[in-house]
């Protein structure tokens, strides 16, 4: 097997497209702490550091789980389970971009390099949790809410509360929509003992759980721009990712799941991409 070979199946593996869930809320946070536009080393670098994180973390949760996937019929079809990439393969991919995150890390500053081993903590670690706790969902969100976080450290060197709120938000709105992708392993879940709050508490609670955790959502961006001193288009911009969060939950029901794709995939890469532009438009306008 050819190196670009390999490499494309890696990257359909890890759904490296799916950065666009997590990378425009760090971007949108380095504006925000810049009150402008941050310079363009810092810029490289936080979005390098946003991509060797997501890679890293995806990476390692394929090999931890590949397993459990290769039992899933939802996720059999994955390269590990068959054949096409060696579990080993995502591990060392794992090894490498953690150490480029690390790097990356200590290239924007002194604070951001010292909480790297801390973010790689929850980012890998996030992967076994699902063994243990219902909770699960949450440690996701908070993987995801690094980012603005992280990357209003890698602009100011310093945490503020404008930075904790947006990455609160994240957490919610990450978990919100995991726990209604998770719906659709709930019988498997149960089956082989594996932790869900779909599993646990039934479809129609876990949706209900992330209708609210959405709300939350709305109230802590909205929150998040008071705090930075932000203006008007920062909040239409909370307001269309409202409405997108609203469509979001009227694609799902307890009875019919049919569109649960739709809702997770295209519905949610919105919502980063709407909160980074309107962030723009506001911090430049």
């Amino acid at each position: 097997m050819g190196v670009l070979h390999r490499l494309r199946i890696f990257l359909e593996m890890i759904k490296f497209e799916h950065t666009v869930f997590a990378l425009p809320f760090a971007l949108a946070g380095a504006l925000m702490a810049a009150k402008g536009l941050p310079p363009a080393d810092k810029i490289l670098w936080i979005v390098a550091a946003a991509v060797c994180a997501r890679t890293a973390a995806m990476s390692f949760n394929r090999y931890a789980d590949a397993e459990i996937d290769a039992r899933n019929p939802r996720t059999q079809e994955r390269a590990i389970p068959k054949g096409l990439l060696r579990r080993e393969f995502a591990l060392w991919m794992t090894v490498l971009c953690s150490l480029a995150f690390v790097g990356c890390a200590a290239a924007l500053n002194r604070l951001a390099f010292l909480l790297s081993p801390v973010a790689l903590l929850v980012v890998l670690g996030y992967s076994y949790t699902k063994r243990f706790t219902s909770l699960s969902h949450f440690i996701l969100g908070l993987a995801l809410g690094i980012a603005p976080a992280g990357a209003w450290i890698g602009v100011k060197g310093t945490l503020e509360w404008p930075a904790v709120v947006l990455s609160l938000a994240v957490l919610a709105w990450v978990a919100g929509f995991d726990l209604i992708y998770a719906c659709q392993d709930v019988q498997f879940d149960r089956q082989f003992g594996l932790y869900s709050i779909p599993a646990r508490f039934g479809i129609s609670t876990a949706l209900r759980l992330s209708s609210i955790l959405h709300g939350f959502t709305v109230i802590l961006l909205g929150l998040s721009g008071y705090l930075a001193g932000l203006g008007s288009w920062f909040y239409v911009g909370v307001v269309a990712i409202a409405g997108l969060l609203v469509y979001d939950h009227l694609l799902v029901h307890p009875d019919d799941l049919s569109r649960l794709e739709q809702a997770f995939f295209t519905v949610n890469s919105w919502v980063g991409v709407t909160m980074f532009a309107f962030t723009a438009l506001d911090v430049f306008l």
